[in-house]
């Protein structure tokens, strides 16, 4: 792999003392590839290393971290106004890691590594929420972005994606739906969300398929609704097979506008955002990402 020019690796403060990252790293570069490793401390911090690996000509920044790392990465590749964008590479070391495992990044480390340095470099879209914050994977609302926010960090790193779910399963006492309005083109609904999931990615809360048909290059938004009208039966339903569940209403349009006579909350790939009116739009072809052959989100 000595041929391939530079890359930075932005690493979430949690990962740096992975064993297994450390040898990974230490044996490319045994092996002549030049790998800059950056570590995040605050929020901020991946907008002002992605200016410096645009300034040292880096030909890719790898977003090391789950879900909210691979976007906050992502976000900052939108917002850069350099002349030289590097492209987007995936290292999944979170807890769900949703977005990597989607588009089929491998679970072992080393073989993600050398994806994310010599992967084809892929157009793919994101989605932008308001004109300003973005997500590369979804956007959800209702009682599972609740449960998402609230599980505690020692029950998801013991037990990973399926915390959610038992976490979901002991607040019950919390469960209520969102009322709303979603319009987009061709598409209005009205009524109770006991979920929302807006994807360009597929799955979100540790593997649950929200979005099953969503791809990340067709500049399409898909959206997904368990209504709420009866909560208890609407939840159970959830878990059953889609054409099975009476309380699930889908579309699919370039934006969605939502509307609420209160707060509500999205979480956008971990990052929440919180407020009674929100406009999500596709900006098609936006980043370049180095994903595996045959990577099943794509055309």
């Amino acid at each position: 792999m000595t041929d391939f020019p530079p890359s930075m690796l932005i690493l979430n403060g949690k990962g740096a003392g992975n064993p297994e990252l450390r040898e990974a790293i230490t044996q490319l570069r045994d092996e002549g590839v030049e790998i800059h490793v950056r570590v995040t401390w605050e929020k901020g911090d991946a907008a002002r290393y992605l200016d410096e690996a645009c300034e040292s000509g880096v030909a890719t920044v790898i977003a090391g971290g789950g879900d909210g790392t691979i976007n906050e990465v992502a976000t900052a590749i939108i917002h850069c106004k350099h002349s030289h964008i590097p492209a987007l590479g995936l290292l999944p070391l979170g807890t769900a890691n949703d977005f990597a495992t989607s588009v089929g990044v491998p679970d072992e480390l080393s073989k993600a590594l050398k994806l994310a340095i010599a992967g084809n470099a892929t157009e793919i879209d994101i989605a932008q929420v308001n004109d300003r914050t973005c997500f590369i994977n979804m956007a959800t609302g209702g009682f599972g972005t609740r449960i998402t926010s609230e599980t505690p960090e020692k029950l998801k790193a013991a037990l990973g994606g399926v915390s959610y779910l038992i976490h979901g399963l002991m607040r019950m006492d919390t469960l209520k739906a969102d009322r709303c309005e979603i319009r987009g083109e061709g598409f209005y609904w009205q009524g109770d969300a006991l979920v929302i999931g807006i994807g360009n990615g597929r799955q979100a809360g540790g593997g649950q398929q929200l979005c099953p048909e969503a791809l990340i290059n067709d500049g399409l938004l898909h959206l997904r609704i368990f209504t709420g009208e009866e909560l208890l039966p609407a939840l159970f339903s959830t878990l059953s097979r889609p054409e099975e569940n009476p309380n699930l209403i889908d579309g699919v349009s370039s934006w969605f506008e939502i509307t609420a006579p209160h707060d509500i909350t999205f979480n956008l790939d971990g990052e929440p955002k919180t407020g009674r009116d929100f406009r999500i739009e596709i900006l098609p072809n936006a980043l370049r990402c180095r994903l595996p052959p045959g990577c099943p989100l794509l055309r």
